[in-house]
């Protein structure tokens, strides 16, 4: 029996991980999605190809690997046809569960409306439906992809949902579904889908007995956690370690070693806290030099410092044995590299995460710069202000830099 590695976001999203789990998924049998939507999005760049995945795991680009999309997900099964469309070979490699709840357009639609009607006050969300549609699977009212299997019961349940709440959605200027075109499009999804979608709770526990080397992988970033991040302006899902068992139907003692990913800098996409977020020229060469935008919205990221409380936060609620460091490269070039070591609230100097962030003032701590470290793909090889950076950094937040990217060539990864 063999227990799974983790990977997790430990700060606002955005960070990297594709990159890493694509460098693992080199390595495992399985590879596992256990939360989120087509919110989010990884950035894989191979060679001279580059791969935006939303929803498939990033262990697609192994052909020796399989792929599980776990029941934590929501799932959208327009997107999700589309994005299969990249790959020819999916048959035996993809596995759907029968129990992740799905996205349907109109969820979309909610999601967009909400945010129209809070005006000043928009989450900021990417628009795409998540929040509604777990907000369904909370209310007992969302359907779940098995269901897929039988088209024409499923049109009636919609059909009678919307009969139902149609005040609502007319408050909201949310059409009701066509009934013949919602059982037709219901069909096509079946047609595709079908033949994908199993009970993976029951395939997880088969390849952990079989001893298959397994790899689980977070979407977002613990700071967007529905409950440990920043709440309101959160994902709607469970972005921590533990969303992995009750995402995939394992348990705590199935997981192995837990790898959390992190810039060298921090990010955010959409509206709340961000304690560290440079606003002056600085922020600005971060967004440039890291081409700071968003996978799934092309958004400018907010971009920002090092945040060692937020950072230390997340490696304790996610139980990490190693973080991975990514773009020290976007880093290059700055005379100086500052790092958020506290926060001052209502006059007080804290050195945790408090209920509310939002009026928290960075209290930062100045390290100076470097010229050059794109590429470099051994530790001793980095400039010597670049190596203090990170050796202050681990000393910081109690937790070693296991794996650093100098790039986001699948090469250039220093492994410590």
């Amino acid at each position: 029996m063999s227990k799974a590695d983790l990977i997790v976001g430990l700060q606002w999203g955005d960070e990297g991980k594709g990159k890493i789990v694509d460098h693992m998924a080199q390595t495992h049998d399985y590879v596992c999605r256990f939360a989120g939507g087509h919110n989010a999005g990884h950035t894989i760049v191979i060679g001279d190809k580059t791969y935006a995945l939303h929803l498939i795991p990033s262990g697609v680009l192994n052909p020796e690997a399989k792929n599980i999309v776990g029941n934590g997900v929501v799932l959208s099964p327009k997107d999700f046809i589309k994005e299969m469309e990249q790959f020819d070979d999916l048959e035996g490699r993809l596995f759907l569960s029968d129990k992740a709840q799905v996205l349907f357009p109109y969820h979309a639609l909610i999601d967009q409306a909400r945010e129209r009607m809070k005006g000043d006050m928009a989450i900021g969300t990417t628009g795409k439906g998540i929040g509604p549609a777990y907000g369904d699977k909370v209310a007992r009212v969302g359907h779940r992809l098995g269901e897929l299997h039988h088209p024409e019961k499923l049109t009636a349940k919609i059909m009678a949902f919307f009969e139902m709440n149609q005040p609502v959605f007319d408050a909201m200027g949310v059409p009701a579904p066509i009934e013949t075109e919602l059982l037709a499009e219901l069909k096509g999804y079946k047609k595709v889908l079908a033949p994908f979608i199993t009970d993976t709770t029951q395939l997880m526990w088969k390849i952990l007995d079989d001893s298959k080397k397994v790899l689980l992988e977070g979407a977002q970033g613990t700071m967007l956690d529905i409950d440990h991040g920043t709440y309101p302006y959160v994902t709607s899902s469970t972005t921590v370690s533990a969303g992995a068992c009750s995402g995939l139907g394992i348990n705590p003692k199935d997981i192995g070693k837990v790898t959390g990913i992190a810039k060298a800098y921090c990010t955010r996409v959409g509206n709340g806290p961000f304690p560290s977020e440079d606003f002056g020229v600085q922020g600005d060469k971060l967004r440039e030099n890291g081409h700071e935008f968003g996978t799934t919205t092309g958004r400018p990221r907010r971009c920002g410092w090092f945040d060692v409380v937020a950072m230390r936060h997340a490696v304790r609620v996610n139980g990490v044995d190693q973080v991975a460091l990514m773009k020290l490269d976007v880093l290059d070039g700055f005379d100086e590299v500052k790092v958020c070591i506290a926060y001052e609230v209502e006059g007080k100097e804290i050195d945790y995460v408090p209920y509310d962030l939002e009026d928290a003032t960075p209290v930062y701590k100045s390290f100076p710069g470097w010229e050059k470290t794109e590429g470099i793909r051994t530790f001793d090889d980095l400039p010597e202000t670049a190596r203090s950076y990170i050796l202050a950094l681990e000393e910081m937040i109690g937790t070693k830099m296991g794996i650093i990217s100098t790039s986001p060539e699948r090469e250039d990864t220093i492994i410590r």
